[in-house]
């Protein structure tokens, strides 16, 4: 049995039924991670206290206990996210020393589900970029091919599922850093509605936008963690043929690369074969509210926020000495903004907040206008970038900003507060290519189902090749 390429719910029945241990099946990702550490996906690991770990599950013989889903299974954690025993730097300089004395909220929960800690990821520093081409940590690779991106800011979390080094991981998501990686490496990704999740004990960018995600290889996994993490084992069926859904054909489905093109057709033509009503609609205001919007909100929040937050442990730093820490050039260059002359202030982060409001209110007159159950489009619109791309990326023939580029789809229901899913519709010249869901606020548990609905009709999204070179 070939126990790294099982997912997390066949590692669940693979300890429940004793077909192996939790250190056994611990032992052989040590291995594969040992012989596949090039990838970057790392930012801290402790093999030994896992295996420590693994043993005191099978000693305490949880494995296949209704209370604890997650027994013996390792989940990988962004390394923004508090976990005691590992260092918490959000892959910046300033905090390279940082070891928190307490769990994340998500965490404790994890943990309390039996779940062990994998380690902590590879991240694009502050979380502030799309690439994890992290100049103080190294940059994580896309397993697909490691001249690649596999995105960010959650992109160790990516690297680390989609070459088989956990079954399954967290990332966060303030823009897309959850669902990018995940349609970049060929994995499931959900940001949940915000504030479905707790956010205590999570290294903050900006709390309006910020929330914990799930990555994983099935939508079964992504559902069974979403179900502890929420606190919420509601499960919805759904029938295709009962569906409405939007295409913004004139916006986030314009201007794709042709491979992401043909695999999106393919699936508006799998979904229509299975009845669901296809409608092509758009918001045109959307874009407009929304770069108005984002990074107002995030600059000022930053500035506020993340000082607050270190405070609380009695690290005291301001966004200067933090930015002084920095690596990255174009993180720099971004927090620089917030340390000059035209820095956020609290007088345009209130009008930020309203615009907020109003592109919430945009999507809902939307979703109640054209009777919407969801809206669909390609989570990125071009596969996973060379690595040395930088602030730039061709599409089509044309330089494009790479940061909002790859965030186009994700980025203003983020703003909004929605939920949001990628799920794998295949390759493009060998790399992978999402498909994003996006759901009215609370809809989650629906989104979900709609997601397992349509996956189940979906092709097969292929390993990376080293994994079958390999046997």
């Amino acid at each position: 049995m070939n126990l790294i390429s099982l997912s997390l719910l066949e590692v669940r029945q693979g300890l429940a039924s004793r077909s192996f241990s939790a250190q056994e099946y611990c032992e052989h990702l040590v291995a594969h991670i040992a012989n596949h550490d090039g990838l970057g996906a790392w930012a801290e690991r402790d093999p030994e206290r896992l295996l420590i770990d693994a043993r005191e599950v099978d000693r305490l013989g949880w494995a296949g206990d209704d209370d604890r889903p997650l027994a013996g299974v390792p989940i990988a954690l962004k390394d923004n996210i508090d976990a005691v025993g590992y260092a918490c730097t959000a892959g910046t300089g300033a905090l390279q020393s940082r070891r928190p004395a307490t769990n994340a909220a998500v965490v404790d929960a994890l943990l309390q589900a039996g779940a062990l800690v994998a380690g902590k990821t590879r991240m694009h520093e502050l979380a502030m970029g799309i690439t994890s081409n992290n100049a103080v940590s190294g940059p994580a690779r896309n397993p697909y091919d490691p001249e690649r991106s596999p995105g960010g800011s959650s992109g160790g979390s990516g690297t680390a599922v989609g070459a088989r080094m956990a079954p399954a991981a967290l990332g966060t998501d303030t823009g897309g850093s959850v669902r990018v990686p995940a349609a970049l490496c060929g994995l499931v990704g959900l940001r949940p509605t915000i504030g479905r999740y707790s956010g205590a004990g999570i290294v903050p960018l900006c709390r309006t936008r910020d929330t914990a995600g799930p990555m994983a290889r099935t939508m079964a996994d992504v559902e069974l963690l979403d179900a502890v993490l929420a606190d919420d084992d509601r499960s919805l069926e759904v029938a295709l043929g009962d569906l409405r859904v939007g295409v913004p054909r004139a916006t986030l489905a314009s201007d794709l690369e042709p491979g992401v093109a043909k695999r999106f057709e393919e699936a508006l033509q799998l979904m229509s074969r299975l009845g669901v009503s296809l409608v092509e609609t758009d918001l045109p205001e959307r874009d407009a509210i929304n770069a108005a919007t984002g990074f107002p909100l995030v600059l000022f929040e930053l500035e506020r926020d993340l000082p607050a937050f270190l405070r609380q442990e009695g690290i005291h730093l301001s966004l200067a000495d933090i930015r002084a820490g920095i690596g990255s050039p174009d993180v720099a260059a971004i927090v620089a903004q917030q340390l000059g002359p035209d820095a956020v202030t609290s007088a345009l982060h209130a009008t930020a907040l309203q615009r907020r409001a109003r592109l919430q209110g945009l999507y809902a007159e939307h979703f109640r206008r054209h009777r919407l159950d969801a809206i669909v489009a390609p989570t990125c619109p071009l596969t996973a970038p060379l690595l040395g791309d930088g602030e730039t990326v061709v599409l089509n023939g044309r330089n494009v900003p790479t940061f909002l580029t790859y965030i186009r789809a994700t980025d203003p229901g983020s703003v909004a507060g929605l939920p949001g899913l990628s799920i794998p519709m295949g390759l493009s010249d060998g790399l992978p290519v999402g498909l994003h869901l996006e759901g009215a606020p609370h809809a989650d548990k629906f989104l979900l189902a709609f997601g397992r609905a349509l996956a189940r009709e979906l092709p097969d999204t292929p390993p990376p090749r080293f994994l079958t070179a390999a046997g």
